[in-house]
């Protein structure tokens, strides 16, 4: 491929990219169009505005793009679908797919993964462009129409193939950062109930890189923004930590307490996500030696470690049930807490002995 094309790709401007777009810039993305290379560029051309969009998509350089996606290649498919993801981050490139009924050909793709055997190298890219675009458009709206994506979801995260499980935990994570996002895994009931034990098992459990994405998830799924925060779905969070485990806020701690910086950093996230919620305090404060753990600055013993300890001190101070739930002597540590910043360290007086050496 030309190598001025190739590293014109992030580096392009606007009125670069337009020109690319006609001869005899075409012609050499028509040429290349086959190259990883070329179909990043096209997506990113197609990606600045609905011209550039149109552009590509009258030469069938999209067309082209969009039927490697049945294609026999299940490595091309990986690689292409996450090139339409990219596309479909734009208002114009979701309206464009979603006018050419290629979404819906995803979907069927999804269906079909049932009895291919390869299904697993291309499946984890499809999962993910339904996620992002539940995220960008509506949650509720996408999982309606598709069905299969919620439905697949789950059926991933119940599965025992950890890179499956993976993705799923992930997509779930993306799917429950927003409130419309959590009603409709409520609607799951029981079900997601069941699939919350397992993420809390394999929280605990699982390679430290699934642990770590199991303690992300939870943060997205538990975090209500305080303005967002009615009754209702302060009683789903509750029920949904307490699905985690048969002792969830201990679960956590005790992930809090190992010797790994990223697992202690992301069990202290999950502390922040649920501490602006009221049940959440109770619970804190009902907890032995809890509240001293928060205020101990000793077991924090890097930066990122200090730096999510008090996110979590902030997040408590912030809020407008703590003074009340845990009592004016805690409140008043934890204000001491934030005010001296994350980094302080207590001066330790030293006495000079008369007669010493």
């Amino acid at each position: 491929m030309d190598e001025a094309l190739y590293k014109s790709n992030k580096h392009t401007t606007t009125k670069q990219q337009h020109s690319l777009c006609q001869p005899p810039g075409f012609l050499s993305l028509i040429k290349w169009k086959n190259t990883s290379e070329t179909r990043f560029l096209i997506v990113e051309i197609s990606s600045v505005s609905a011209d550039s969009l149109n552009y590509c998509a009258n030469s069938g350089l999209i067309s082209d793009l969009i039927g490697e996606l049945t294609g026999d290649d299940v490595l091309v498919r990986a690689t292409c679908i996450e090139m339409v993801t990219s596309l479909a981050h734009t208002p114009h490139g979701r309206q464009y797919l979603a006018q050419q009924g290629i979404i819906d050909k995803i979907s069927n793709i999804i269906i079909g993964a049932e009895s291919d055997p390869f299904s697993g190298f291309y499946l984890p890219g499809f999962i993910k462009f339904f996620g992002n675009l539940a995220v960008v458009d509506s949650p509720q709206q996408i999982c309606e129409r598709y069905p299969v994506f919620v439905e697949k979801v789950f059926e991933m995260a119940e599965s025992h193939d950890p890179t499956m499980i993976g993705v799923a935990v992930d997509t779930l994570g993306i799917l429950g950062s927003s409130v419309e996002g959590k009603q409709v895994l409520q609607k799951a009931r029981s079900r997601f109930q069941n699939l919350l034990n397992k993420i809390g098992h394999q929280a605990k459990n699982a390679p430290t890189e699934l642990r770590l994405r199991c303690l992300d998830a939870v943060s997205s799924l538990l975090y209500l923004p305080p303005e967002q925060q009615t009754e209702d779905l302060l009683r789903m969070t509750e029920s949904w930590f307490t699905s985690l485990s048969s002792q969830p806020l201990e679960l956590f701690r005790s992930i809090s307490t190992q010797p790994f910086p990223d697992l202690h950093c992301g069990a202290l996230r999950v502390f922040t996500a649920i501490a602006n919620q009221a049940w959440a305090q109770k619970l804190m404060l009902n907890s032995p030696g809890f509240v001293e753990y928060i205020v101990d600055r000793s077991v924090e013993p890097d930066k990122a470690s200090k730096d999510a300890k008090y996110e979590l001190v902030k997040a408590l101070v912030n809020s407008k049930t703590i003074a009340e739930i845990f009592g004016n002597q805690y409140y008043l540590r934890l204000r001491a807490y934030l005010n001296e910043g994350p980094y302080y360290v207590k001066a330790v007086s030293t006495t000079a002995v008369e007669g010493a050496e």
